[in-house]
């Protein structure tokens, strides 16, 4: 349930990453206000289950399969969406992630002396410069294309475009450079959009989650066991809310900056949902 109703009767809202946890939430909210919303995602059954939740629910959705890094793919799937729906008047910039080839092992760089035979954790000096490119990439190329595509059938209609950045481009955290990295470029890009965009009438915004428990995250934030891990404990100290957030918990942010009615005059913010985090200096 949507913590409150605008009415988006007649727009039709294209989703990227709609098969993932904070997505699926996304598309499900601007559906129940009345959206007819095209969840495209790399893994195709996850969108179209998400898509047949929707339909189950009385919403108009369809899950349609699209890498968002080929240029060819989004056509293809622009083409899907006009044919079903015929317009587009939202763009919702989801897809993201990170990848373990361009994270570390440890928090603080290794001095010496080093124990030769003790086994080495992964430092900085051992990124994968493909799994750094692969992040950027997948982050940030990943909202430029979709934009590219699709942005030209928004002009002159009161389009809104939101990106999805995150916590870490305002502190980025540790073991994660290429992602916190990444993430910045986007709310970065946020601000340009709003800029380049604004003459017609497209509105650009990013929401930053702050630290949400989801699939993606789960195996960091806790062990085998279900415990909770020393970084989960670490983010908790450091949110003065105490806890993670729940993905429904987006869904006002995300209703407030797509109503034009309630936001018309916010363009190139990014709104952080963070429990405080950003706010805490840990004193």
């Amino acid at each position: 349930m949507v913590p409150f109703h605008i009415d988006l009767t007649g727009k039709t809202a294209v989703v990227t990453g709609g098969g993932g946890v904070l997505c699926s939430a996304f598309a499900k909210a601007l559906a129940e206000c009345g959206a007819a919303v095209a969840l495209l995602d790399l893994n195709g059954e996850a969108a179209e289950k998400v898509a047949d939740e929707i339909r189950l629910s009385g919403g108009k959705a369809a899950g349609i399969a699209c890498n968002v890094l080929d240029r060819a793919s989004l056509e293809e799937a622009k083409k899907k969406v006009l044919d079903t729906y015929g317009h587009i008047d939202i763009l919702l910039n989801g897809a993201g992630g990170n990848n373990a080839r361009a994270t570390t092992d440890l928090e603080t760089v290794e001095l010496p002396p080093i124990d030769p035979d003790a086994p080495r954790p992964k430092s900085f000096f051992d990124l994968d410069p493909d799994g750094v490119d692969f992040v950027f990439k997948l982050n940030f190329l990943g909202t430029l294309l979709p934009t590219q595509v699709f942005a030209q059938e928004m002009l002159n209609k009161n389009a809104v475009i939101i990106n999805v950045s995150s916590m870490n481009a305002f502190r980025p955290l540790t073991r994660i450079p290429a992602y916190s990295a990444a993430k910045s470029a986007v709310s970065n890009f946020t601000q340009w959009l709003a800029v380049h965009f604004a003459p017609a009438g497209i509105r650009v915004n990013a929401i930053a989650p702050g630290f949400f428990s989801t699939a993606q995250n789960h195996d960091l934030l806790y062990r085998e066991d279900g415990t909770p891990t020393e970084r989960t404990k670490k983010i908790l100290e450091a949110t003065p809310m105490k806890r993670f957030g729940q993905p429904e918990e987006l869904i006002g942010a995300l209703l407030y900056l797509t109503d034009n009615a309630s936001s018309g005059f916010v363009t190139g913010t990014v709104l952080a949902v963070d429990g405080g985090f950003q706010a805490y200096s840990g004193v």
